[in-house]
């Protein structure tokens, strides 16, 4: 099997095969992968540390932009596949570890039989602080031009922890922001 051509998983899963049984430091090691788009262990077990605690919920590749995409609106699956280019596999393992952990809630979409819509609840809603200053640390690490964050509703500018400065209020919800080129 070439490497080259198969994903990480495809050749982990094929590599149990093939060794099933049989005991090395190598099968040792790859038993503990994960097959389900990740490749290290989402546990911070030996950690007794709060942001270890926060990084087995939402510290695996792909779900912050996936709640950054909740936040700016998306909510039907095939538009978070079409904004983040990830592969469906991985999309369903992040919206289902964002349902279990109490940060989305799967609704059905009363437009369209058989679909659902993902809606940030409110403990999603707390982590729009922690997105925010993210986002500003990385658009300062990038160079690139920064993005206004407007409060709609105050036509304000939102302060630095990613609340309005005229009524406080916290934002985040796609109706509640206006973003524009800095």
């Amino acid at each position: 099997m070439a490497l080259g051509a198969h994903s990480p998983e495809k050749v982990i899963l094929e590599t149990r095969r093939r060794c099933a049984g049989t005991t090395s430091p190598f099968t040792e090691l790859i038993s503990g992968f994960l097959v389900d788009g990740d490749m290290l262990p989402n546990s911070y077990g030996k950690q007794d540390c709060s942001l270890a605690r926060a990084l087995e919920i939402v510290g695996e590749r792909w779900t912050l932009l996936v709640l950054r995409d909740a936040f700016y609106g998306v909510r039907r699956f095939n538009d978070f596949l079409a904004h983040l280019d990830l592969p469906r596999t991985v999309l369903s393992n992040r919206l289902r570890s964002l349902i279990e952990h109490g940060l989305l809630v799967k609704i059905p979409d009363a437009g369209h039989s058989g679909r659902w819509l993902y809606e940030l609840t409110d403990e999603g809603m707390a982590l729009w602080p922690a997105l925010y200053a993210l986002r500003s640390w990385g658009e300062r690490q990038s160079g690139r031009q920064p993005r206004m964050f407007t409060h709609d509703a105050c036509d304000t500018p939102l302060d630095a922890t990613g609340r309005c400065e005229t009524c406080g209020g916290p934002t985040g919800a796609q109706s509640d922001l206006r973003v524009t080129a800095g």
